[in-house]
């Protein structure tokens, strides 16, 4: 998990939130990702469009899991070299049965685990949303293309992380440092800054 994780109490009126709608737009953009960018960078320092798309392959399976309280075996990877060959179809296969897992009636019921981290189920509901959003954009912007995630996505994630005034009790290793982004700027660009991201940021060239 390497976007989101709770920086504040968590606002739990925000977890019944269906996820169908970010996984639609994340399953656009990887639709729109051409065979040339497989190599390009991404804002994720070290982490190639290959490497991102074997990430979200494996944190969607994962998150799917947790939603049905089955053990996954680690964490997802995000190894370029591991893509799996059909991620075309596959990936978008599987946010649809992550978005189809968590309208389970008994999905936020109880606790649930991912990569060894365990929490209440209805807060890990809103670390998936937060993957899928924050990732979302991380390769839509890799690959040119727009992105719009569901604005209620958008606001859930953003009460989820917190303003991070205090991120000394985050677990390492989730978030970059902050990036400063203005008070009247777009939202999702206030979500991408409390992850770490920079909202200005483009591939080279």
């Amino acid at each position: 998990m390497s976007s989101g994780a709770p920086g504040r109490p968590i606002r739990m009126e925000t977890t019944t939130l269906d996820l169908g709608p970010t996984a639609d737009e994340l399953a656009r953009v990887v639709a729109g990702v051409r065979d040339e960018q497989l190599g390009d960078p991404t804002p994720c320092p070290g982490m190639p469009v290959a490497g991102l798309l074997d990430h979200l392959l494996g944190l969607s399976l994962a998150f799917r899991l947790a939603a049905e309280k089955r053990p996954s075996d680690g964490g997802p990877s995000a190894d370029a070299a591991a893509l799996a060959p059909d991620w075309r179809t596959l990936l978008p296969a599987r946010l649809e049965a992550l978005a189809a897992a968590w309208r389970r009636p008994d999905a936020r019921e109880g606790e649930a685990e991912v990569a060894g981290v365990r929490m209440p189920a209805a807060a890990m509901a809103l670390v998936a949303l937060d993957e899928v959003v924050v990732h979302g954009w991380d390769l839509a912007a890799a690959t040119g293309q727009p992105y719009r995630p569901d604005p209620a996505a958008v606001e859930a994630c953003t009460l989820f992380v917190g303003d991070r005034s205090d991120p000394a009790g985050e677990p390492e290793g989730l978030f970059g440092p902050a990036v400063p982004v203005p008070d009247d700027a777009p939202a999702l660009h206030r979500l991408l800054g409390r992850t770490g991201r920079d909202p200005g940021w483009r591939p080279p060239g």
